[in-house]
């Protein structure tokens, strides 16, 4: 008997009104630039002109209702690794250094011990990037938040030379793309994932737990030989061609995705587009390059396709899976 379907949409989230949401607020934002500004809305970092022909990357982020799943638990050590990996993962698709990282955590009432679980995972995953974790606020607000409850949001900022720039206007047709393995749902579709995985089946909600992955170690010595770079968020693949709108994104190889998606595919009974389309499905972070193989020999990159020309769509014929986002 085929499941019942749900999607993200039925779960509450809509990420064609979210998108329209930066369409209409992006005039207003760009109405405060200054010639300083690189670039804004759109990227996976802002980008900002500082002194000495410095360029500094910023992106906040949150980790949705991940955050349920932890306090479900009562495991809080690993949530705060995916703030930092949630904000650094999109500031280093820009080729930037990290730099520093701020935090805020806001509960019903301050909880030491699990506040103390927290930060730790914020500063372990800021010694990984290389990060300060320079601040933060906390703040206690008990008519908005239940006892248990808290929600936290990260800032990260790094820093290039203006010639060290990965924009996507070095992608060509022909350039290889090779993917980083997630290690697992990371940290987007919890609210579809917390309707698809009951409360009492407690080994899956740990898998869906695993924190997210951080890539600034793997591709710090491999930006000078990447043209384009995409973190695997929300809307899975169709994060892609925000490397550079201007190609289609052929992808003819499909890794096997980890475990935990196979139950939610099931659960879910969403089509292969609609899985890619919500999940990162094991695929975390994508280059596109000319040198493949030397990507290769100094990560865990696999080949998954090509670019094509085109006008930025992502074209799956892996196998079986066939489909055009």
């Amino acid at each position: 008997m085929q499941p019942q379907k749900i999607s993200y949409k039925d779960a509450g989230v809509d990420l064609e009104v979210a998108d329209a949401l930066v369409e209409k607020i992006k005039a207003r934002v760009q109405s405060t630039y200054g010639e300083n500004v690189v670039s804004g809305v759109g990227g996976f970092a802002a980008l900002y002109k500082s002194a000495g022909g410095k360029i500094l990357a910023a992106g906040t982020d949150g980790v949705g209702t991940k955050v349920k799943i932890a306090q479900h638990l009562n495991k809080h050590d690993t949530i705060g690794i995916d703030l930092v990996a949630m904000c650094a993962n999109d500031i280093i698709c820009t080729g930037a250094t990290p730099l520093f990282f701020l935090d805020y955590l806001a509960m019903a009432k301050i909880d030491l011990a699990v506040l103390e679980q927290i930060v730790a995972g914020i500063a372990s995953a800021c010694r990984d990037c290389g990060m300060a974790l320079i601040g933060g606020e906390t703040a206690e607000m008990p008519d908005v938040y239940k006892t248990g409850e808290y929600d936290l949001a990260g800032f990260a900022v790094g820093e290039m030379n203006e010639g060290e720039i990965i924009d996507g206007t070095k992608i060509k047709e022909g350039d290889t793309l090779l993917a980083l393995p997630s290690s697992g749902v990371h940290s987007n579709g919890f609210s579809l994932v917390r309707k698809l995985i009951k409360q009492e089946e407690k080994g899956l909600l740990a898998q869906a737990l695993a924190p997210t992955r951080l890539y600034w170690q793997d591709i710090k010595d491999i930006r000078s030989l990447a043209h384009g770079m995409a973190h695997i968020t929300g809307g899975g693949l169709g994060n892609i061609p925000r490397m550079n709108g201007g190609f289609d994104y052929v992808i003819d190889h499909l890794p096997p995705p980890q475990d935990i998606f196979g139950v939610l595919a099931e659960r879910s009974g969403l089509d292969d587009k609609e899985l890619y389309e919500t999940f990162n499905m094991g695929l975390g972070f994508v280059i596109a390059t000319d040198r493949p193989d030397d990507v290769i020999k100094k990560t865990d990159a696999t080949k998954i396709g090509h670019v094509a020309a085109g006008e930025g769509r992502v074209r799956v014929a892996a196998g079986k899976t066939n489909f055009i986002i």
